[in-house]
């Protein structure tokens, strides 16, 4: 869900349909970890800024008396409702709207959560917004892949005796490179290496309290098909469908001949990789409210 800097509606044009069968799951025991983490007891309501397909709020839906997942794209959307209803998720509610656009007229929450998905926002307006659509002592959740100390994500460990080689991931990245050009392509433009950090500062100047820090172990082994990978590469915003125009068949004919020729079963292995939950809080009721910026203590 990008900010102005970013978005265009084209960003995961025919991508909502790979979400589910090419993206790896959070760590086992992330949605009871998060919901114990924030106290959830079945009332109260959740937000979930950049929902994409519900892969988050689905699984935290049954911890509240209703989430409300937002994101600008509609074929997410139409994903997400369509997950609700296989799983009999009745508490949903789904809004076509950018984090930009909050608060939308949505009310109140007990927590927002973002899942890799605030740092695609214009982050210091969306933090504000946010920050009077909680309750007193609410919580803004960022949950991600576990990072290192610099930031980056810290590889998930290699499967003991693999059954099978893990996704040529090196590999894949230079085809979509050759077929797209050097530099990754994001919608009608393009995007830099790497992402934004430090949102510690940024949830500070919106007068959040420091953050607690949670992790969810991973390491289990999961397999993977070809096809699997295939969704996986089609999932992401730098290798979204319509970008290869038409040359899509021919750059997915070339994509399953690397796979072939990695694994010749169509088979891979790979780790999960464990998840990071960072909840920053707004003060509690009756505590004295934030400075403004450039306020400084009166001196003794």
């Amino acid at each position: 869900m990008p900010g102005d800097r970013w978005w265009d509606s084209t960003l995961f044009r025919g991508s909502a349909a790979f979400y589910e069968r090419g993206r790896l799951p959070y760590a086992p025991g992330f949605a009871p970890a998060l919901a114990a983490a924030l106290g959830l007891d079945g009332r109260g309501r959740l937000l979930d800024v950049g929902c994409g397909p519900g892969t988050v709020l689905l699984a935290m839906a049954p911890y509240v008396a209703e989430a409300v997942g937002v994101d600008p794209d509609t074929d997410m959307l139409a994903e997400a409702r369509r997950g609700a209803e296989r799983r009999g998720v009745a508490n949903a509610r789904w809004v076509a709207a950018r984090a930009e656009d909050l608060p939308a007229g949505l009310g109140g929450f007990r927590a927002a959560v973002f899942a890799q998905s605030f740092h695609w926002t214009d982050r210091d307006r969306v933090a504000a917004a946010v920050f009077g659509m909680l309750e007193p002592g609410g919580a803004f959740v960022v949950v991600s892949d576990l990072k290192d100390g610099s930031g980056e994500s810290v590889a998930p460990p290699e499967p003991p005796s693999p059954a099978h080689p893990a996704p040529p991931g090196a590999e894949i990245r230079a085809l979509v490179r050759r077929y797209l050009g050097p530099v990754r392509r994001a919608g009608r433009g393009t995007l830099p290496e790497g992402t934004p950090g430090r949102e510690d500062l940024v949830l500070a100047r919106a007068g959040f309290e420091p953050a607690t820090r949670h992790v969810v172990p991973g390491g289990q082994v999961v397999e993977r098909t070809a096809d699997s990978v295939v969704a996986w590469v089609f999932s992401r915003s730098s290798a979204a469908p319509h970008l290869f125009g038409d040359r899509l068949a021919e750059f997915e004919r070339d994509l399953r001949a690397l796979l072939r020729q990695a694994s010749p079963g169509g088979r891979f292995t790979e780790c999960l990789p464990s998840t990071e939950i960072r909840i920053w809080r707004t003060p509690a009721a009756g505590a004295a409210p934030p400075p403004a910026p450039g306020d400084r203590p009166a001196r003794p």
